[in-house]
């Protein structure tokens, strides 16, 4: 395997470099989703290191997705607000992050919120090695058709301030992992806030950092505008992203199978960003 270390202030432009880094270097293989004629996968073990990850400008304007996008999966990933569609028997989603990380289903011992048990520890022993939260469910795991690419959450508390390792057994490099990057650093936030700290460095960490061939040529034009435009046409803050974010939730309210505790949080949300 090859692997890739990239350490940048801001989050855009460390998924940028590693991105860039997987294409030059990413080793060839095949993988479990490819169809009849797409070239192999680039693919790379990556540590990402970002040392101020709030700073802004904190998106990237090329990352697949809209912004409005964004900010639902931020909300799917912090709030669980799709957790109503978990339903494997009727061919739905077979789990979401959230459910994971705050209701992890334990054989025999039920449920249980492995981030409020990660508040509650940093509280206590503000040192401790122990805060983490996992999302591999080994019994089950291994046969599903979409197993968790998220393996487990590591936090810990240095100078006053919260870190976290985020563990990846598999990330669509081009895709997705800058999605997984913002919504995961939010998370970091909403935890250092209920600890009563500040938010600190921010390290993604892949086992299989990888662009699939389905995608090369489209990725191509990703290439094109990284070497041709200036970093700050690359970038977007966040304060210019707010209008789109609202537009996110708006989308989330729409929806009329989402339960009203959850619409609840979302509005909630949704006038944080008015305040701003």
């Amino acid at each position: 395997m090859k692997s890739i270390h990239i350490v940048e202030p801001t989050l855009p432009l460390a998924w940028e470099k590693a991105v860039v880094e997987c294409w030059h270097v990413g080793e060839s293989f095949p993988t479990e989703y490819d169809r009849p004629g797409d070239a192999n996968s680039r693919d790379v073990t990556a540590i990402i290191h970002v040392t101020t990850p709030f700073a802004e400008p904190r998106i990237h304007r090329a990352f697949p997705g809209g912004l409005d996008d964004l900010e639902k999966y931020r909300c799917e990933a912090l709030y669980g607000v799709h957790d109503h569609w978990i339903d494997p028997a009727a061919g739905k989603w077979e789990y979401t992050y959230h459910q994971r990380l705050r209701n992890y289903e334990i054989p025999s011992l039920g449920l249980f919120d492995q981030l409020d048990a990660i508040v509650r520890k940093l509280k206590d022993v503000p040192y401790t090695r122990r805060a983490q939260a996992v999302t591999w469910q080994v019994w089950n795991d291994m046969e599903i058709s979409d197993p968790a690419c998220l393996q487990r959450l590591w936090f810990r508390i240095s100078d006053g301030k919260l870190h976290l390792n985020a563990h990846m057994r598999s990330n669509d490099a081009y895709k997705a992992a800058f999605m997984n990057m913002f919504a995961f650093t939010e998370l970091q936030a909403m935890l250092a806030r209920e600890i009563g700290v500040e938010p600190g460095e921010y390290m993604h960490i892949a086992d299989s950092f990888h662009i699939y061939g389905s995608y090369f040529d489209e990725f191509e034009g990703f290439l094109q505008s990284v070497s041709t435009r200036s970093v700050e046409d690359r970038v977007y803050t966040t304060d210019f992203a707010r209008d789109f974010f609202i537009d996110g939730c708006d989308a989330l309210l729409a929806e009329q199978d989402m339960p009203q505790d959850k619409k609840d949080i979302v509005l909630a949300r949704r006038e944080e960003l008015l305040a701003k």
